[in-house]
């Protein structure tokens, strides 16, 4: 196992996204964290703020827990740590950057719209700092080909009104794109009231409430992220007007899945989050095999180029909540836009 301390090539990483993501002396970078955030990520991340010449304060807020009775979640990319505070919020708002090292980010945070519109004389922008080991951030930092690769599908994402999804293994997927919000991830962001993550490289779109249905086959080698585990028997979801309404598969991966959906006691678990595919060169498939569980947050696996992501769990686009999340990684998926075909059985398509 690798050992979680300062290395000067780790701090270098972290000093190459501030500077891709234009960090100017003087400039306030805020360091959010948790109790159960990695030193290691806080230290790395101050020691760059400080080379770059920003005005830093880290701000470390407790950890929430689910309470006795209630499943466990561990990949919403929806921190609770903030719990409302207004001090926080306006602390957040009120910076140049803020460099999120909470456990699972504020990508889907109810405070995040506040924090992105800012203070009136500041908005920030965000970069959430993926729970990986910093030898996988630093083997997958921002480059210019990913960013431009992955703009060139966000205008093609949004300017489609279908998307297809097929298989050898099975997988049949209609998905309707029209009302959906699509976006893209490249790992850094210069523009005030942004948010990126690092790793990047991926697109994206919350499809509208009634946007999807079909079969989605979890074949062997695809990826269940929330519980960090490559798929050795297949598991067919049977998908209808955006809810799994069946599971079929013998094994413990089908029996796993069927009982921690069941655990969240609620519809909304069931239903499609969002949708999209991985663009990154550098991000690898078989990387989950390298990593004790407690050193991988699986950023990279929804990353790496020709993967169809599907996941299921709160999508606010649709008007659904729900702390249940699931996101499934497939390989050798066909991905149509339109009927012009973007991802050619897991291999991306040149434009």
């Amino acid at each position: 196992m690798l050992q979680e301390r300062t290395e000067p090539a780790w701090i270098d990483a972290f000093e190459t996204v501030l500077r891709r993501c234009a960090v100017q002396p003087g400039d306030t970078v805020a360091i959010l964290g948790e109790t159960q955030s990695r030193p290691v990520l806080l230290a790395l991340a101050q020691l760059a703020a400080a080379r770059v010449g920003a005005r830093t304060f880290t701000l470390t807020l407790p950890s929430v827990f689910a309470a006795a009775g209630e499943p466990v979640s561990r990949s919403t990319g929806a921190s609770p740590v903030i719990q409302q505070l207004a001090p926080v919020i306006a602390a957040l708002a009120g910076c140049t950057l803020v460099l999120d090292c909470t456990v699972e980010g504020l990508m889907h945070a109810p405070e995040l719209p506040a924090i992105l519109k800012g203070n009136g004389s500041a908005q920030p922008r965000i970069v959430y700092v993926s729970n990986e080991h910093p030898e996988a951030l630093m083997r997958l930092l921002p480059d210019d080909a990913t960013e431009a690769r992955v703009k060139d599908h966000v205008k093609r994402l949004r300017g489609a009104r279908t998307m297809r999804v097929t298989s050898a293994a099975g997988t049949d997927l209609s998905i309707s794109l029209q009302g959906a919000v699509a976006g893209g991830n490249w790992g850094s962001t210069t523009r005030p009231g942004t948010l990126t993550h690092w790793p990047g490289g991926l697109v994206l779109a919350f499809p509208a409430a009634g946007s999807v249905n079909g079969t989605l086959v979890l074949a062997e080698g695809d990826v269940n992220l929330t519980f960090k585990r490559y798929v050795e028997r297949a598991i067919t979801l049977t998908i209808e007007n955006d809810h799994v309404t069946r599971i079929d598969g013998s094994g413990v991966d089908a029996e796993l899945l069927r009982s921690h959906y069941a655990a969240w006691n609620e519809k909304e678990a069931y239903a499609v989050s969002h949708i999209g595919y991985g663009l990154n060169d550098a991000a690898r498939w078989d990387s989950m095999a390298l990593y004790d569980k407690r050193d991988f947050n699986g950023t990279e696996l929804r990353a790496f180029a020709g993967n169809f992501l599907y996941s299921t769990g709160a999508n606010e686009v649709a008007g659904r909540h729900t702390r249940g999340h699931f996101d499934f990684p497939l390989r050798h998926c066909t991905v149509q836009l339109d009927g012009a075909t973007v991802i050619d059985a897991g291999q991306v398509v040149a434009a």
